[in-house]
């Protein structure tokens, strides 16, 4: 008869503890994502994030060798979650309208005022020069992803002249978002926005 013989309670307890401070790293990250897109990466503090997160100052180091360590996993969380979803968006739109309908997300009234939880490079380009070199390369990996997402949608995809007009209208976009959110009149926001769709003969929203 084979006995099955049950895991050492320190092992469990050593598994749970583990699991427990991986979800605590998760959260700091996830609260970091959207404080950095909120109020910058100068304006974005340690105690701040640790507080959002419901947890003690003091515990930060328990996850993070540094601030700017938690600013790059930060920036690669917002870059990896503004990807992703625009991705999704060109996924599920019908044959042939996926770059439109991925345009006419990104230059959205919902994107325009969703700052913490959109495109980091709009929210946050100004400022990334000045950051580390992690930030720095977290962020330029996923700029490259999202060339390559909207070059995928357009019908020569895989030439040269499809990615130099993806890197086009990306920074397009981009350009565009964060003039529509600079300015003080709502209307002049929108008219940047159908401006830009109308350039790249994207419908009306």
């Amino acid at each position: 008869m084979i006995v099955m013989q049950s895991k050492p309670k320190h092992l469990k307890t050593q598994r749970a503890t583990q699991s427990r401070k991986e979800a605590t790293h998760e959260r700091i990250v996830e609260v970091a994502a959207r404080a950095i897109r909120r109020s910058g990466y100068a304006g974005t503090g340690v105690a701040d994030i640790m507080k959002e997160a419901g947890l003690t100052h003091g515990g930060f180091y328990a996850h993070f060798a540094s601030r700017e360590t938690l600013l790059a996993e930060a920036a690669d969380r917002a870059g990896a979650e503004a990807v992703g979803l625009s991705a999704d968006i060109a996924a599920a739109a019908p044959p042939g309208q996926s770059l439109q309908a991925l345009m006419r997300a990104y230059l959205s009234q919902q994107h325009l005022e969703g700052v913490e939880n959109g495109c980091p490079v709009a929210a946050l380009g100004s400022e990334m020069r000045r950051q580390a070199p992690e930030v720095r390369h977290a962020a330029t990996r996923h700029i490259k992803e999202m060339i390559d997402l909207v070059a995928r949608q357009l019908p020569d995809w895989g030439t040269p002249a499809a990615h130099e007009r993806a890197m086009f209208m990306v920074s397009s976009m981009i350009g565009t978002l964060v003039m529509a959110r600079a300015v003080d009149d709502p209307r002049l926001s929108e008219a940047l926005c159908e401006a830009a769709l109308k350039h790249f003969s994207v419908p009306g929203k």
